[in-house]
């Protein structure tokens, strides 16, 4: 039995060699086959990489080549779009310029019309030429009219009539007229005509100028032109005064007045009811310190005014309680009051008032010269002087109003006050005294 095992174990040993060496021999060529397999990939590797590398540096020049190419154009185009910008801002001057230059003959033609001066209008000379023109003109218009020209003309007196003599024209801005029946400043009548300034002084300044001669100082009347008339100077006087504040300046100046009298009226009243206030004071007092207390109301019975009610009052109550005979002083200086402080609120009322209605006169005013504006324009500043002068005027009559109007009647108020202070100090004074001496 051992000898089986011992020979089968043999054979398989055997077995195994014999497979081990065929598939030895099996590796071994398989082996080779892949070891010529590689060689022959590895060739063909180096060889794609070597033509992979030969088209990269042909493209890579290629695309240089085209890169250049694409760089020159495009400076090429950049040059080109800034000479055709250039080009295209030479037009545009040339087309400003001729603009410009057509604007401009036409406005110098129509400036040196106005002086008489026709400009060339035939196709044969261009805009430049009329310009340079038109600037020659001017030149010679302005050496023309800023020198002192004179000629033989009229002008109209202040009194409407006309007079014939010299016009001693300063430039285009100033005239003089010299006549035998008057010589001075010209403003402007209207229509291209002159008349007499009626500001004095100028006479002499004229005849001077007439003879060629330089004053260094001139009374001298600058216009514009000669279109529109010019008021003559006039002083304003109080009445043109009133009548620019319109029916509001009246109201207020009345209100006014009647302010100030009602001041008067209560002067004269705080003045009544202030009067011998220490002169009665002294008299009873006096009385009751001598003992003739019951005597003292007979002493000042001829006295008149709010104290002295007041004090008789106390006297014909003195020999009451002290908090009854209190009570009927303050009561009396009570009933004085509406008379001391008569017409003082009324005043102080005046004074708030007129300040509004002069806004009021402000407000219509202006709404006057706005209708003005809408209708007429703002050509002509005389038309909305009416408007102004009523705004401005109202709120001047309501401050020259209120502001005398508030402090005289503050004043007045602390007068008053004064007063009251005095009666009750007075009447509480001889009180004092009387019960002092009527407890000795």
């Amino acid at each position: 039995m051992r000898k089986f095992y011992t020979t089968l174990m043999v054979l398989l040993l055997s077995s195994t060699v014999l497979f081990a060496d065929e598939l030895s021999d099996a590796y071994n060529k398989e082996y080779t086959f892949l070891k010529a397999q590689k060689a022959e990939l590895q060739s063909r590797l180096t060889k794609e990489k070597a033509q992979q590398a030969a088209d990269l540096a042909k493209a890579k020049a290629k695309a240089k080549t085209s890169q250049d190419a694409y760089l020159n154009l495009s400076e090429t185009l950049k040059a080109k779009q800034e000479q055709l910008a250039k080009i295209k801002e030479k037009i545009d001057d040339k087309k400003d310029n001729a603009e410009i230059t057509g604007s401009v003959v036409i406005q110098a033609k129509s400036t040196l019309e106005t002086y008489g001066i026709a400009m060339d209008e035939s196709n044969q000379t261009t805009d430049i030429q009329r310009m340079e023109q038109a600037f020659s003109d001017a030149l010679a218009l302005y050496t023309k009219l800023s020198s002192i020209q004179t000629k033989k003309g009229k002008f109209y007196l202040p009194n409407g009539s006309i007079a014939q003599g010299d016009i001693v024209k300063v430039g285009n801005i100033a005239a003089y007229g010299i006549a035998q029946e008057a010589a001075g400043a010209l403003a402007p009548a209207g229509n291209g005509e002159y008349k007499l300034w009626n500001a004095v002084g100028s006479a002499d300044d004229a005849k001077a100028l007439f003879a060629k001669e330089m004053r260094p100082d001139l009374n001298i009347f600058v216009y514009e032109n000669l279109d529109k008339e010019v008021e003559y100077q006039k002083e304003k006087t109080m009445d043109d005064t009133l009548k620019a504040g319109g029916v509001i300046g009246y109201v207020i100046l009345a209100l006014g007045a009647f302010g100030l009298l009602l001041l008067l009226v209560r002067v004269f009243v705080l003045l009544g009811a202030g009067s011998s206030v220490d002169k009665i004071t002294g008299i009873v007092v006096e009385k009751v310190k001598n003992g003739e207390g019951d005597s003292a109301l007979d002493a000042i019975k001829n006295f008149d005014g709010s104290t002295a009610r007041v004090i008789k009052a106390t006297l014909r109550n003195i020999r009451r309680g002290r908090e009854h005979i209190e009570d009927i002083i303050m009561e009396n200086i009570l009933n004085e009051q509406s008379k001391i402080d008569r017409f003082g609120n009324f005043v102080l009322v005046i004074a708030a008032v007129a300040p509004l209605l002069g806004l009021l006169g402000t407000v219509t005013g202006m709404i006057a010269t706005f209708d003005v504006i809408t209708e007429y324009g703002t050509g002509d500043p005389k038309l909305l002087s009416g408007g102004i002068s009523e705004a401005l005027v109202t709120t001047e009559f309501g401050l020259i109003v209120a502001i005398p109007l508030l402090l005289i009647g503050n004043m007045l108020s602390g007068w008053a006050q004064n007063i009251k202070d005095s009666m009750e100090h007075s009447a509480l004074h001889i009180v004092n005294i009387f019960q002092k001496h009527s407890t000795k």
